[in-house]
């Protein structure tokens, strides 16, 4: 049995039903199919599988059950008509780039996104021939002003890693679609559960499912959501140069998306919390949290998104020393650069997630020796707020 789409249904039953597909054994729990081919019943089926004139599974690299449902559950929850997933988020974005531009083409990218993403921008690619503008996140008239002749993307993240800077999605989709280009998200922080940027006019929805989706820090994977037509031929792309999730990792992150809402919910409810607390404390400059009346795009965040997210940046009075005596003293939070997880997790981006870009990139982009990035998780809040205490109060202000 396979949920149709066109039944309606609300997200919160998508996230459970969408995708399943029962063998002939009618297994409740969606079934793991680890096998890297498919056995055809005959020469002329075989060979209508490869052509793509029979619809069913060929080689594992680009067509497996189990991946087949997890894609179908993430489109059904992004509202896209078609879903292709990916090893990595990075292989995600790499996925849509090269599957959609060419040599000679121009991407406009919000400044402050991931560390990975700026150095695949701005340095990997250009040696293909494709040049990337970074702009001020919130500046729409930069966006305006970076458009050339050859502009065939705009690529945003939002909110950004690590300062929840919002990019107005829809205001961004109007300026893209104006100059005939398309627009990809990464809908990494927020996820489904609390932002749905095709409906505000994106083109694309690039997931790092790693993160929120799979929700316990457990596998790699991502995704491309969008129309039809673009994901036919990012797999054009995944079918050719094999940047395929395995079949157990879409099975993790498939069971991952039936708790997505609950989870989304509460750890964000933690995050507003102590993102309060914080910003309450003699050692903390500056705390950076969407959910706040503080942040400068709290109303925006209250018209895109459903709550904050989960993601909390905050700077110490000082600079790494001060930041880095935090991060040692704590002893409940895991001390690593990964987020999404259950568990409550500390890094410091100026030396990890952005310790790859130049100085002068990490400054343009406001990532301060002094700024903590916590993703918070699922322990009691109070618990979380003694053990960031510990630190602040070795700094002495």
């Amino acid at each position: 049995m396979s949920i149709d789409p066109i039944l309606g249904l609300d997200p919160d039953t998508l996230a459970i039903r969408a995708g399943i597909e029962r063998s002939q054994f009618n297994e409740h729990s969606e079934a793991l199919y680890l096998t890297s081919s498919f056995v055809f019943n005959s020469a002329a089926e075989a060979a209508a599988r490869f052509s793509g004139a029979e619809e069913g599974n060929v080689y594992a690299r680009f067509t497996n059950p189990t991946v087949t449902a997890m894609q179908q559950r993430l489109a059904a929850l992004e509202g896209a008509e078609a879903c292709i997933a990916t090893a990595s988020g990075m292989a995600a974005i790499m996925s849509a780039v090269m599957a959609l531009l060419s040599s000679g083409d121009h991407v406009v990218v919000s400044r402050g996104v991931f560390g990975a993403t700026q150095q695949l921008f701005g340095n990997i690619l250009s040696r293909f021939g494709i040049t990337s503008t970074f702009v001020p996140a919130t500046d729409l008239d930069a966006y305006r002003a970076a458009v050339t002749p050859s502009t065939k993307m705009f690529f945003i993240e939002s909110p950004s890693n690590p300062l929840t800077e919002l990019v107005d999605i829809a205001a961004v989709a109007a300026i893209a679609h104006e100059s005939k280009a398309l627009l990809a998200v990464d809908n990494c922080f927020c996820s489904p559960a609390l932002q749905q940027p095709l409906k505000l006019g994106a083109d694309l929805v690039i997931h790092s499912a790693t993160k929120y989706l799979d929700g316990q820090g457990r596998v790699l994977g991502g995704a491309v959501c969008g129309s039809k037509v673009l994901v036919d031929e990012v797999l054009k792309f995944l079918r050719t140069a094999g940047p395929c999730i395995s079949p157990f990792n879409a099975w993790v992150i498939l069971k991952g998306l039936e708790t997505l809402k609950i989870r989304m919910a509460a750890q964000s409810a933690s995050a507003l919390e102590l993102a309060t607390w914080l910003e309450a404390q003699p050692q903390v400059a500056r705390v950076f949290y969407p959910g706040l009346p503080s942040h400068a795009q709290y109303d925006l965040a209250k018209r895109q998104q459903r709550s904050g997210g989960a993601i909390v940046s905050f700077e110490v009075k000082g600079g790494r020393e001060e930041a880095w005596t935090v991060v040692d003293s704590t002893r409940v939070v895991s001390i690593t650069a990964n987020l999404g997880d259950t568990k409550t997790t500390l890094t410091h981006p100026a030396s990890t997630t952005h310790g790859r870009i130049s100085s002068e990139a990490r400054e343009a982009s406001g990532i301060r020796e002094s700024l903590l990035r916590v993703a918070v998780g699922l322990e009691a809040v109070e618990d979380l707020k003694a053990d960031l205490a510990r630190g602040l109060a070795k700094l002495g202000v």
